[in-house]
């Protein structure tokens, strides 16, 4: 039978033109949609996350390469400046300090570079809160330096307060000097590869590992609004008088006594000395 209003109820062919009430989908003449947009969007997030990764890796491994460029500059920096250090000897320390004994002075030693490494700690700290972001590494390539330069003056100090001064010449001591801040121990004077040590592959290793610890222990000191500066001051003063403690523990096993020590000719005045007043921070805990 046929309705006038809703058209045929049986199977018969609608003719051209004429809207069919099938759904879309059951139809071969169009398209499903949706059905290929789901492959086509996890195409793309997956080329979106590969190329992601190829920039990660390439921002990596260009961190990296400037990483070990920086730390082979501040390498090559410290052992520059090693030989330039100013070091008083033994007869210019007790004059400077009468009445004390070698560990007294050592103490005395120690305390002013302690405050030393932290006056520059907190001159660095409280100048990386200034909003300049270009200026963080060469204020943190600084510190490093000038705490690495007190640091090498209290390690020879303390040799000359314990009567063990390495041989040789300005440089040879320089090159000792150098190799026990990098292994944080005493020059050995039973052992000649500890005071003739060439600036060679493994030397030059020893130093990169101590500094790149240093750099990560002054990461804080970069913290801004001040803090970094209480929290330099801090932990540079500790490291130095560890770094104090290991040395002396080491020097008190081949102490010679003052009065078994033979005549030692006066240090040689560096040719182009470091002023140490000139260090970050300004530090004036040296005697100097």
């Amino acid at each position: 039978m046929r309705d006038d209003e809703r058209g045929s109820s049986g199977e018969e062919v609608l003719p051209a033109g004429s809207a069919s009430l099938a759904a879309a989908g059951d139809r071969a003449d169009h398209p499903v949609p949706g059905e290929e947009t789901a492959p086509v969007a996890r195409r793309r997030a997956a080329v979106v996350r590969d190329k992601a990764r190829d920039l990660a890796r390439e921002g990596v491994r260009k961190g990296g390469d400037r990483a070990r460029a920086g730390l082979a500059y501040l390498t090559d920096r410290i052992i520059e400046i090693a030989p330039r250090i100013p070091v008083r000897d033994l007869q210019t320390l007790r004059r400077q300090f009468p009445g004390l004994g070698p560990e007294e002075l050592a103490d005395k030693l120690v305390a002013g570079a302690a405050n030393a490494t932290s006056t520059v700690g907190a001159g660095i700290g409280a100048a990386a809160m200034l909003p300049v972001p270009p200026a963080m590494p060469t204020e943190l390539a600084a510190e490093i330096t000038g705490v690495a330069a007190i640091e090498l003056k209290l390690i020879a100090e303390l040799h000359e307060v314990y009567g063990l001064r390495p041989p040789g010449n300005l440089k040879d001591r320089s090159t000792a000097y150098l190799r026990s801040w990098s292994g944080e121990r005493g020059v050995d004077p039973l052992k000649p590869s500890t005071i003739n040590a060439a600036l060679g592959g493994p030397m030059r290793r020893e130093l990169r590992q101590q500094i790149m610890k240093r750099m990560v222990r002054d990461l804080p000191n970069l913290m801004p609004f001040l803090v970094g500066a209480a929290v330099g001051a801090l932990m540079n003063r500790r490291d130095t008088r560890k770094l104090a403690a290991k040395i002396r523990s080491d020097l008190r096993k081949a102490q010679v006594p003052w009065d078994a020590l033979p005549e030692l000719p006066r240090l040689e005045e560096p040719a182009d000395a470091l002023d140490m007043k000139k260090l970050p921070g300004n530090p004036r805990e040296l005697g100097y």
